[in-house]
């Protein structure tokens, strides 16, 4: 077995206790490997050891490796999306999980409606309130998602978050924990055109916790593929 093949089978494992942890079943939890700056050959790699979703965080770098690697996966832009990138974003990624202001889901709509595509999204929460992050204000995510839900070229299928980088994994399960409760109360109110089906959150450092708190994708990169190149 190859080092990536056993840092995965790692992240499984792990999923799995703390899934069973909080009483859920871990095959309800997707992996998405993140494969920024990662060569195609060792996402091929990675594919072929049965991984099948991909987050990259710019647009141009999935653009130069898509065609490089082979297999039924889906393609996720992770990363913040400048207006002027969404035409090629469309062709190139499933769901677009970094939605986090109302210019950027106008510019979508108008894009996709264009080519008559319906795009999947998740609205990204800045759910520390960090300046140096994107996303939208937690006191806001319900109205913002009210309005781009009458996109109708947008599909709202869930809630992103990149939570603060704390050292102990256990500081950031209040933000988690947070944004479980807006997610549960987003799709309690059955909103037109929004299915509240994916709550992505976690990454190499904290998803256990993310897990433990209601995750149901889980963004992962150096658990998956080593400490990457600056």
């Amino acid at each position: 077995m190859s080092l990536l093949e056993e840092n995965i089978a790692n992240i499984k494992s792990r999923i799995k206790f703390a899934a069973e942890r909080a009483g859920r079943n871990p095959e309800n939890i997707d992996i998405v490997a993140v494969t920024k700056t990662i060569p195609p050959e060792i996402i091929q790699k990675a594919v072929d050891s049965g991984l099948v979703l991909l987050g990259e965080n710019r647009v141009q770098e999935a653009r130069d490796k898509k065609e490089l690697v082979n297999g039924n996966v889906q393609w996720h832009l992770i990363g913040h999306l400048q207006r002027n990138k969404v035409k090629m974003a469309l062709g190139l990624f499933s769901m677009i999980q970094s939605i986090d202001s109302l210019p950027l889901a106008e510019e979508i709509q108008k894009r996709a409606e264009q080519i008559q595509q319906t795009v999947d999204v998740l609205v990204q929460v800045n759910i520390g309130r960090e300046k140096t992050k994107y996303g939208v204000d937690p006191d806001n995510t319900k109205s913002f998602i009210e309005k781009i839900a009458l996109f109708p070229n947008l599909r709202v299928r869930g809630l992103m978050a990149i939570a603060p980088f704390k050292q102990n994994p256990e500081d950031v399960r209040p933000y988690f924990r947070q944004l479980r409760e807006i997610f549960k109360n987003i799709k309690q109110t059955h909103i037109d055109n929004v299915n509240m089906e994916y709550l992505s959150m976690g990454m190499s450092n904290d998803f256990e916790v993310a897990v433990e708190e209601g995750a149901n994708m889980v963004r992962i990169g150096t658990g998956i593929f080593g400490v990457r190149e600056k």
